[in-house]
């Protein structure tokens, strides 16, 4: 079988008419052109029969648009990223567009690098879930008036576009949970990073604890590298457990977090939440399938990710479009690691 590319000239020369005139009818444009029924029925039937397939290539030449999309995002490991991926995916694709998908392992330059190859492959716009250090690659596409949106996270130094969960307030909603449930000495475990979204979540916690008259014991609070991230989770607990004044909750600032938090605690046969109660932020099944259910932090990530979409193509059509920044409300899921303090 011929492998060759079935071309408009294959289908005009079998049709018996011009490649002007299939070009009109694969393009959409008989109704202008005036194309008569029967001759726009034939050749589409022709296209099938041959499986004529576009020269995208060609077609974005002429339409100066990819109809593609770059969405960049930390960690695909995550199933909040992995999750919220298929979220950007499913929605561009109801819009005519596809989506190219690179994940940059929390690393500033394999952002960039994604990015080059990204904007080399001439995409019409990324989503990007930005890594610490990345403000110059997020100022470069600014610079170079390519259409992006931040999502989950944004830099307030600049000015962009972005779409992202309320982190303050998420965090302080989930304190100030087990404040009511009457806990008191609460722990917080976070990552090492100097990004806004980590930031937020620490401060909801320490302003929680604030305005519920709780004095906060500074050891309570531990961040750690992620890099390193399984031995200093461990380092953490272990610590807490040392403490005269030990925590009798903890708050797991991102789902990795909690899951190698959870781990430690099992290796060390202790309870939840009868020796530390939980919150974390995030969202997965295994949360549901521990022996003692999570309680966690439910980002709208079918939201954050239609919306970016939605922020995105509004740019592409039209660069001038106004900065769109919107901050979306956590939603807290009880379950029966936090419950009441016996």
């Amino acid at each position: 079988m011929s492998s060759k590319r079935v071309s408009i000239k294959d289908i005009a020369k079998e049709a018996g008419v011009s490649t002007a005139l299939v070009s009109y009818v694969i393009n959409g444009n008989e109704k202008e052109k005036r194309v008569g029924k029967e001759i726009a029925a034939k050749i589409r039937e022709i296209a099938k029969k041959l499986n004529y397939q576009p020269n995208q290539v060609a077609k974005s030449l002429r339409s100066g648009s990819t109809k593609t999309i770059g969405l960049v995002i930390a960690d695909i490991s995550n199933p909040f990223f992995a999750n919220i991926a298929r979220v950007v995916e499913d929605e561009a694709r109801r819009k005519g567009y596809t989506v190219i998908i690179g994940s940059c392992d929390e690393k500033a330059e394999k952002a960039w690098d994604l990015i080059n190859v990204l904007i080399n492959r001439q995409v019409d716009g990324f989503i990007i879930v930005a890594s610490e250090h990345s403000e110059e690659q997020i100022a470069h596409l600014r610079e170079r008036n390519i259409p992006f949106v931040l999502l989950d996270r944004h830099f307030p130094e600049l000015n962009t576009d972005f779409v992202a969960t309320d982190n303050f307030t998420a965090s302080f909603d989930a304190c100030k949970h087990l404040i009511d449930n009457g806990y008191r000495k609460i722990g917080l475990i976070a990552y090492r990073l100097d990004m806004q979204h980590m930031k937020e979540r620490i401060t909801g916690y320490q302003e929680a604890m604030k305005e519920n008259q709780i004095a906060l014991n500074p050891q309570w609070l531990v961040e750690v590298e992620f890099e390193n991230l399984q031995q200093e989770v461990a380092y953490a607990i272990d610590d807490f457990l040392k403490m005269e004044d030990k925590p009798e909750a903890l708050i797991f600032a991102t789902y990795g977090l909690a899951i190698n938090g959870l781990r430690y605690i099992n290796e060390l046969q202790l309870k939840v939440p009868d020796d530390f109660a939980v919150v974390s932020f995030g969202q997965a099944e295994i949360f549901e399938l521990y022996y003692c259910p999570i309680t966690y932090m439910l980002q709208p990530l079918e939201d954050l990710g239609t919306k970016a979409v939605e922020v995105l193509l509004a740019k592409v059509k039209n660069k001038e479009t106004p900065l769109t920044q919107v901050l979306m409300k956590a939603r807290l899921i009880e379950q029966k690691s936090s419950e009441m303090k016996k």
